[in-house]
């Protein structure tokens, strides 16, 4: 395809059209696929040929779907999975084995947290943790078992910015692979490959869908990566549906306007919440009091739909103010059209001990906010009234 914009490829890379000339691209819900011969079928079960053999390996609405993302990512290829965990696990378990080692910073989702401590140890592979910008720390942490430096950045919740470039030089220079969670940021930001990561993972049910229906995860990298990557998924079976890969495939035909806009309003209710009596602080990447605002400008395009805040009172105030919320869907997701408030200790982190969250800036009277579509003083008046 011609070398559109970002805008116009997540618009216009489709499937070709079958002899019905569909405007919108169908529905191929099928298990399986029939072959004209007995050649034909061996031909592409030794992948001598090109074909669609079973819907867990490839299919139409998933593989327009890959084509979009690796393109938006700057990746080469692309991988999906049934969910934004099983992207995560899947990357771990095709390329490290026994013995290997992770080094991660500490502000990670809950969900990777447990599969750190208490799933990939079980086969021998074991992680270290480092403060989110001790680039020192992750210098220092990475021996000669180790395979993969991995970061969220946005991280979920605690809003950290690391410096992927940084990170990276650091990561080449040790031979080790620095894999990205961009979910927070989508490729609209922010596109960790051309800073020198080496993978992107996304859980595509947060922005990518954006308004709350569907379950999927999607790996980029470079076509060597991928495939074994591809390998290993094909036999362990974390496949995303058709359904949901032809439903994000359509929603990624929005996303730069959602992510406009998601930014503009979230940055305003972060402005607004930092002169509130109410509120003791409030963190957003482009906020002058976040201590890492000159490398989020440098690195994202906008500072996200994500707003985090503590309020005056700790816990209890906290929990109030959920309680007193009228427009906000009480809710673990994010990423949707409508705004979400979630309590993090007490649900997305629950899991981590105290100190655990306290460690990562969660502490138990944070708030985190995400801000959605709706017209923007309707979100500011319900929360104004929450507060109050």
């Amino acid at each position: 395809m011609k070398n559109y914009r970002n805008e116009t490829l997540a618009i216009r890379i489709q499937n070709e059209r079958s002899q019905e000339a569909e405007h919108s691209v169908p529905l191929y819900l099928t298990s399986s696929y029939v072959f004209e011969d007995a050649e034909q079928m061996r031909a592409a079960f030794s992948d001598e040929i090109e074909a669609n053999i079973y819907s867990r390996y490839s299919n139409p609405n998933v593989d327009e779907l890959l084509e979009k993302v690796a393109c938006l990512e700057s990746g080469e290829a692309a991988w999906a999975t049934a969910t934004g965990m099983a992207a995560v696990f899947t990357t771990f378990a095709a390329l490290l084995q026994s013995e290997d080692h992770i080094v991660s910073s500490k502000s990670v989702f809950g969900s990777t947290h447990q599969l750190f401590v208490n799933i990939l140890p079980k086969w021998g592979i074991t992680t270290t943790y480092v403060d989110a910008i001790d680039y020192e720390g992750y210098e220092r942490e990475i021996k000669p078992e180790t395979k993969i430096v991995y970061i969220e950045t946005p991280s979920n919740p605690g809003l950290d910015i690391i410096d992927i470039k940084r990170l990276a030089a650091i990561c080449i220079a040790k031979n080790v692979l620095l894999v990205v969670d961009n979910c927070f940021a989508t490729p609209v930001l922010q596109q960790p490959l051309k800073l020198g990561a080496d993978i992107v993972i996304h859980s595509a049910t947060k922005y990518m869908d954006g308004q709350g229906r569907v379950l999927g995860g999607l790996i980029v990298s470079t076509k060597e990566i991928i495939a074994k990557i591809q390998g290993f998924a094909r036999h362990s079976g974390p496949a995303l549906s058709p359904f949901n890969a032809w439903i994000l495939s359509k929603s990624l035909e929005t996303l730069h306007l959602r992510m406009e806009k998601h930014c503009s309003q979230a940055f305003e209710i972060a402005k607004r919440l930092e002169g509130n009596e109410s509120v003791d602080w409030v963190k957003y990447p482009f906020l002058d009091s976040h201590p890492q605002q000159v490398i989020a400008k440098d690195q994202m395009e906008y500072g996200g739909g994500i707003v985090t805040f503590q309020i005056k009172g700790g816990l209890e105030a906290g929990r109030k103010f959920l309680d007193q919320l009228g427009l906000f869907s009480l809710t673990p997701n994010l990423g949707d059209s409508r705004s979400i408030a979630t309590h993090p200790a007490s649900t997305t982190h629950s899991k981590l001990k105290s100190e655990e969250r306290e460690a990562v800036g969660i502490s138990d009277g944070l708030v985190r906010l995400s801000i959605g579509l709706e017209n923007i003083e309707d979100i500011w008046e319900d929360i104004e009234m929450a507060l109050r």
